[in-house]
Formats: C-alpha cells, structure tokens, sequence
C-alpha cells in the first residue's frame, strides 16, 4: 500500500520570544488577512489550525474586532480551526488548576466562536506532565499530539501510541517525531525539496505503525504557505509510491485510530534523547517562576474558595474578575514565558502581567473579605475582626493580623461574649489620610495605631468566625524574648556559626544539622540550562563562621534569625573560567517555628551581587535514598534520583545530559520505612537529590546567566537554544526573596496535607468606622460564624472550591495524592473538569473504590 501523507497548514504562535507581544501582534494581523482570504476564496483549501490556542485570537480581535464574524463563520465550518487551549502552556511548571483553566477557558472562547479543536495538541512544551491523558480526557478529548521528551525506553519506539494516567485514563498520541516545522517554507524546486524530504521520511517510515504519515506545513510566525497546491504536485511527482493530501489533523487520527496493536505507554516524558527538554529551566529567573507559584497558590488556595463562601451567603461571584486574573498569568504560562527563555524586555511585559494579576487577586481578596465581614451582625461600641479559614475542617490555628484603630488598647470577644487572648507583637503609627482622606479633609490630624497581634483559635472548616474589637486600658507591646534555642511540642533547634540550623526532631529521636545551608558553583549556561564547569568544587556557606544569629520567643512561636555574607567568584572569565576576584552576598535566613505544628515556615532574602553562578539551598535528610516523591498535576510522582540514560547519553548521541534535575510543584519529599523529610514551597519549583548516599535535596535558589542561547554547553552538546541574545537581567542582580517550609513526618501521605495547610493562610479582615472606599450597606446579612462544607478525610486533598461557570451551583474539586484508594463521606454528583455532569454519583458505599491514586474529583456541593 502507498504511504498516504497528510500535509496539514498550521501557524506555531508564540506570543512573545525574543521578541515583543506588540512586534507578533502586527504579523498577526498580516498574517490573519492572508488566512481568511485564501480560506473564503478557495473551497478546495480544507482547513487552517491556529496552533490550538485561543490567545491568537483575543490579541487579534483585540485590534481587529470587525473581522469577528468572518472568523465565527470560518470557525463553525470547520475551515479554521481553534481551541482547545487559552494558551500553549509549559505542562511542567504549571499546576493542575491552571492547565485545566487554560483549557475550561480555551474551550469557553472557542465555543463562542463555534466549536473547538478535539485534541490536546502540545506542539512546544518542554515535557509532557504524566497527568495529561486524566485532564485531557474530563474535556472528552480522547487525542494527543505533542513532540518533546518521549524516547524508546518508555516502551516503544513508534510514533503512535497510547498514553496513560495512573487512574486508567488514556489518550491516542500522534507524535511529533521532527517537531511541529518540518514542512516549513516548502520549497518549489525539485532538488532541493526531494533532499529535505527524503531526510524527514527515513525517521517518519520508521515511527509509523501503518500506512498514515504527517507533515505539518507552518512554523513560527510563518505566514500561510500560499503555493501549497504546487508543492504537493511536486511531491506527488518526487514521490509516486505516496499520496499526499492537504488535510488537518483530525482526519490523521481517524486513520491510525484504525491500526492494531498500538503500544500503551504512561509516565511523564521528559527524555532529551531527540530533542531538547531542558530539565535545568526550572530555576531560571526564579523572581518570575515565585511569582507564578504565589499567585496560583492565592488563586485556588484562597481567593476561589472566599469567592465561593461569599456565593453561598448571596453575594455575586465575580467570574469576569477571576476570569481575567487567570488569564493574565496564563499568557504567562506560555512554554517560553513559563520558562524564561526571553529577552529583558520580554521579562519586562511578563513581570507587569504577574504584578497586575496579583494586585487584582490582592484587591478582589480584600473586597470579598470586606462584603461578608460588613454583613455580619454589628455590636454597638465594637469593631470587627473576621477570621478566614480556607482548609476543608476544623482546625486551632496561629492567626497572625493587623488591628488599626486609635485606642490606645483593645480586648478582643468572640460573638458569645467570651474573652481572646492576644499577645501584642509591634506597634505603629498610621497617618489619618492613609485610612480615610475625608478624616483630615475636615481637619481631623490624630493618629491611628496598627497593632501586629497573634492569638491560637479553633477556626471552622471553610469558613470564617466574626470576632469582637472593644477599647480598653493600654497595652504594652511584648517584644520577643532572647533564647538560646528553639522548643516546640516537635522539635529543637539552634542557630550555627555557619548561618545554618540545626534540628532536632523530637519524635523521631533524630538530628539534622547544617540545614538551609547555600552552595554556590558556575553557572556557564543560557536561559535554557545550567551548564557548570567539568570538575567544579561548588563554593559551601557552611565554611562561614560569623554568622549573626537571634532567637526570639513570642507567646505562640519562636523566629530564629541569622545573617551572614556568602563569599563567591564574583563571575566567569573571558575564557570560562571562575574569577579570582570574589563579591559578598547578603544572606538572611527566617524560621518561624509554631510551638504546636511540625511545619518550619523559612523565608531566604538575599542580595545577589555576582553573575555566572547558580545557589541551591541544601536541606541534609539523612535518608539514602533511590527516589523522591514530588507532587504534580492532582498527584504525585515518584522519581529516580539518578536517572539510569546517564550511562549511555553520550553512546546514544542524546540531544542533553539527563541529569535528576526536576520541576516540582509544591512539595518534594524523601522517605524511608521510619520517617519523611518534605519541602514544601510557595516560590522555587527546581529541585534535584545529591550526596554519596542521595539523602539531600537541593533546592534551586537562583541561576545568573546572561545570554538567552549558547552553543555547545558542557551538558548539552551542539547548536544553541534559541538565538545568542545578551540579557543582562537574568544576571538576577539585586534582592531575591523565596518562601519555604520544612515538614518532618512519619509518612509521605502527611507531606501532602501538611503542604495545604501551609498554602492556606488564615485571612483576616478588620472592621472599623472608617474606609477610603465607601460602600453602600448591603442588602445581604451573614451570620457570625460560618462553615460551607467540611471534609473528613484528610488524605483527599483540596485542589479548590469555586462557582461552576454555566450552574448556579458550588464545586469542590479534591484529588488523591497517596498510593491508596481513598473514601470521602456523603452522597454528591460528580462532574468533569469540564464541568459538566457525569454519569457516576457518590452514593454507593464502594464508590470510594474510585478515587485511586493520582485521580481528580470534582463534586457538586
């Protein structure tokens, strides 16, 4: 039989690269009159793909709104095809909520113009997450097409397979064996067309399981290929032994649909055998990878589940809002957005968009908070205080809040009358017109006061209590009492010489010293990777010994402080070589140790003065180890920490070195038969084991590199990513802030709640007779005290709570990250990710059988 070869028109669209959102968005517009006007013009033209994402078009209609209805129409007749996604995200730094975002709102978009595109078509990311066929297929996507990180030892070595999730989910892969511009600017002449080609089709009859092979005709920007037609009579005549058709890809998985015995596969692929994954870009510009992972975190963790709260109580969920917070992040969640290989300027417009999005996350955080608490029942001569629990149960917490008022002291009651202990943490003076303009408009100068307080409280479970703010005689602020160390209902632990701690678990019976201790080495590499110096000793903190070092006891925790100046080569030479000269970098390490949990919250300030280096933050768990535990999408992964292709990368001629170096979400763990060690993060998601014995994880801090694209790096042999660009800021100069936290429990299934609880603060919102802001009183009136669910297993975690887009109904999204099947109490309708109802309910007693390991659920509430 002849090879029948599907040549399919596509546009790969990066938004931004090298170059600007602004420089694209004119060759979008040029480029788009080309694509409407031959489609409209020529019957015989069957369809054009806008790389799968709906983006293309906001931007588009964004200058060119009068062309929406010649692009509906095109769209419901199947000639341009669109969605399914918002953007074409980075599947490994991106966490489950916002890929199913980039897909719930890619589909809404799409459906507004007629319908989307039913494949989960990944042409560009730099891996491919082992949750994708669970997410793809809750959209009833059932296809998949992708190109990097897949390699015969995951079980075939063609390139149509199945892939599946751990939950039984599974989709059709149609790989990308050459990537997504093979039949890039196809050229006329025969010479020069049947060279290229022969090239392409030696590694595509290889790959193929039948008859049915693909040839994607775009590329980056790449402007409709206008002799197509003439191109395919010249292929027909080169080749006679194949058909070739200008197709699209649904038509390609028809076809191999049809084939037998197609290999299933499952896992996440992220193998630089053929072609570059780049497992070192996780660390790169870590100010903007923090950013992503805190403002996800609010999203889901806090500003959802509020939302929700205030839905449930009468007031309006704002879906426009949060619509529009979501995507100004997933326009950053594109694979080289995501990643930070740009330009400055590039990094610039990323920043600006994380900043927006997070100050209107911020601002809709506070004015839901402020809705419920102004409803509550008021009590004469008393200001308000509400207390915002967003974990599914009940639980006594550390509340740390601000109180602002100009009494001079304050007693706080709970709504029964009751007492609350406080203890006073600093006190400082506010200028009048910050809390109120009016006040001083009408000459009114007193002072208000901002009281830092902390008190423990049972909170309920999703939900929050009013509690009570009435004058009283002064108090005095109690300051922070000196001590040697640091005793909590867990653990132990002191300050070192060498700016690091040591602690001592007090259940396990077992100590870890030198913890939080930086390790500093070359960095010879581009935006894409980490590239060190063969051979290279990195430069260790522990070598210090004049660190400063405090710590303070407080009534409910203690915060051990310690300052010190971190001495590395000031930068890489002119022949790659670290410098003689040597700069200092401004270290100060923050642990905040609750006297009643075994989660060491730890902030990491410093103040990088060198270039070409990379500092990893060193956490010694004394457990050799063959495998983390790392979270991803709605689960978790387990991981070698030497990955075995080290022995045969460079035999096999792979595109990059395998190094263990790993994304991870929001928590990475080592455990053995006694104890786990778990790092949790709200900033850095770059992680890799070292040590003889694999027992410490090394969590990337920063990379200073200051070229997008280099060639022939140590670990990455060849042709440069991207282009040879000098981008000065991502020398990372200046100050860098991480927040973290350390969990030592007896299993790795604590790991995972312990990481919820640490993302989920206690909100607090205070009350009082003045507002810059007015407000009309609303017509609602919420209770004092208030619960919306409460979940009773805590191994199932919660993923978020929101309003469903098209029902006027709540839904709780949960997922099971341990390696058992887990239950959860109750009766409720199960709906996708897609948010449409499906066919089972929880309300057979082995339906628990269901939730298995690494499965998302979604229920009505």
């Amino acid at each position: 039989m002849k090879k029948r070869v599907y040549v399919v028109p596509h546009m790969h669209w990066d938004r931004e690269w090298y170059f600007t959102t602004q420089e694209s968005q004119i060759l979008l517009v040029n480029n788009m009159a080309e694509i409407l006007e031959r489609l409209e013009s020529d019957p015989n033209y069957p369809a054009y793909i806008l790389d799968g994402q709906m983006a293309i078009l906001e931007d588009y209609f964004a200058v060119v709104p009068e062309n929406r209805e010649r692009v509906k129409k095109l769209v419901e007749a199947g000639r341009l095809v669109v969605g399914p996604w918002y953007s074409q995200m980075d599947e490994m730094l991106t966490s489950g909520e916002s890929i199913t975002r980039n897909l719930l709102y890619g589909y809404k978009d799409a459906k507004a113009l007629g319908q989307a595109m039913q494949i989960g078509y990944i042409p560009d990311s730099f891996g491919q997450t082992a949750q994708m066929p669970m997410i793809l297929n809750q959209f009833d996507i059932k296809y998949s097409m992708f190109w990097r990180g897949t390699s015969e030892r995951h079980g075939t070595d063609k390139t149509e397979f199945y892939w599946e999730s751990s939950d039984g989910s599974r989709v059709l892969v149609q790989l990308l064996p050459l990537g997504y511009a093979i039949g890039k600017y196809l050229p006329l002449d025969e010479k020069v067309l049947r060279e290229r080609m022969d090239k392409y089709f030696s590694v595509l009859d290889k790959g193929a399981t039948g008859e049915t092979e693909l040839l994607p005709n775009g590329h980056d920007q790449m402007p409709i290929q206008q002799n197509i037609c003439e191109i395919l009579e010249q292929l027909r005549k080169i080749y006679p032994d194949r058909e070739f058709f200008l197709s699209r890809y649904e038509n390609v998985f028809e076809e191999i649909e049809k084939n037998e015995g197609l290999a299933t596969i499952s896992g996440e692929f992220i193998d630089g055998k053929y072609e570059r994954v780049h497992r070192s870009i996780y660390g790169t510009r870590m100010d903007l990878k923090a950013y992503n992972a805190r403002i996800e975190s609010k999203l889901t963790n806090i500003l959802e589940p509020l939302a929700s709260i205030a839905y449930s109580l009468g007031f309006e969920y704002h879906h426009g809002l949060i619509e529009q917070i979501w995507k100004l992040i997933m326009k950053n969640h594109a694979h080289d957005s995501m990643g930070a290989c740009c330009s400055d300027k590039v990094h610039f417009e990323i920043k600006a968009r994380y900043f927006e999005a997070e100050e209107r996350c911020n601002q809709l955080i506070d004015f839901y908070k402020r809705k419920i608490t102004e409803a509550s029942p008021d009590k004469a001569g008393f200001d308000k205080l509400a207390i915002y629990n967003f974990l599914p149960y009940t639980q006594n917490r550390l509340v740390h809040t601000i109180v602002t008022t100009r009494w001079a002291g304050f007693d706080v009651f709970d709504a029964s009358g009751k007492q609350i202990g406080y203890q006073i943490r600093s006190v400082s003076e506010l200028d009048p017109g910050l809390i109120d303009r009016q006040i001083v408009h009408y000459g009114n100068y007193e002072p208000f006061f901002q009281y830092e307080i902390e008190f423990r409280h049972d909170l309920p479970a999703m939900g929050y209590e009013i509690v009570y703010i009435k004058q009283s005689a002064e108090r005095k602020q109690k300051v922070g009492k000196k001590v040697l160390q640091a005793e909590s209902d867990f653990y132990r632990i002191s300050a070192n010489a060498n700016g690091t701690v040591k602690i001592f678990d007090k259940k396990k019976n077992q100590t870890y010293d030198n913890v939080f201790a930086l390790d500093d080495t070359a960095d010879d590499g581009d935006e894409y990777d980490f590239s060190p110096l063969p051979e290279e000793r990195p430069v260790s903190s522990i070598g210090i010994g004049d660190a400063q070092a405090e710590i303070l006891e407080f009534e409910h925790e203690f915060l051990v402080t310690t300052r010190y100046n971190f001495s590395v080569p000031e930068a890489l030479t002119e022949n790659r070589q670290r410098a003689e000269q040597f700069v200092e970098i401004p270290v100060q390490l923050e642990v905040h140790i609750e006297k009643k949990s075994r989660i060491l919250s730890v902030n990491l300030t410093l103040e990088n003065t060198a270039k070409d280096h990379r500092l990893r933050l060193l956490i010694p768990t004394g457990i050799a180890s063959n495998v983390s535990l790392a979270d991803n999408q709605f689960g978790t992964i387990s991981r070698p920490v030497l990955d075995s292709a080290m022995e045969v990368w460079e035999k096999e001629g792979w595109d990059e070195r395998p190094d263990a170096i790993y994304p991870f979400l929001s928590h990475i763990s080592l455990s053995d038969d006694k104890h786990t060690v778990g790092l949790l993060t709200k900033s850095s998601r770059e992680y890799e084991i070292i040590g003889k014995s694999f027992d410490t994880i090394a969590l990337t801090v920063l990379r200073a590199i200051g070229v997008l694209g280099k060639e022939e790096l140590y670990r990455r042999p060849g042709r440069p990513s991207g282009i040879k660009l000098a981008v000065p800021d991502s020398q990372m100069l200046g100050s860098l802030s991480l927040d973290l936290a350390l969990s030592f429990t007896e299993n790795a299934d604590e790991i995972a709640q312990d990481t919820k609880i640490y993302l989920t603060n206690v909100e607090t919102y205070n009350q009082m007779p003045f507002h810059a802001m007015k407000l009309n009183k609303s017509l609602q009136k919420t209770p004092d005290y208030y619960s919306l669910f409460e979940n009773l297993n805590p191994d199932l975690i919660l993923s978020t709570v929101k309003k469903a887009e098209d029902e006027e109904i709540i839904l709780a999204r949960f997922y099971n990250p341990t390696k058992k099947n887990l239950t959860l109490e109750g009766k409720y309708a199960c709906y996708s990710l897609k948010e449409e109802p499906r066919k089972e309910e929880l309300r057979e007693p082995n339906f628990s059988d269901k939730i298995r390991p690494n499965q998302v659920l979604t229920i009505k509430l």
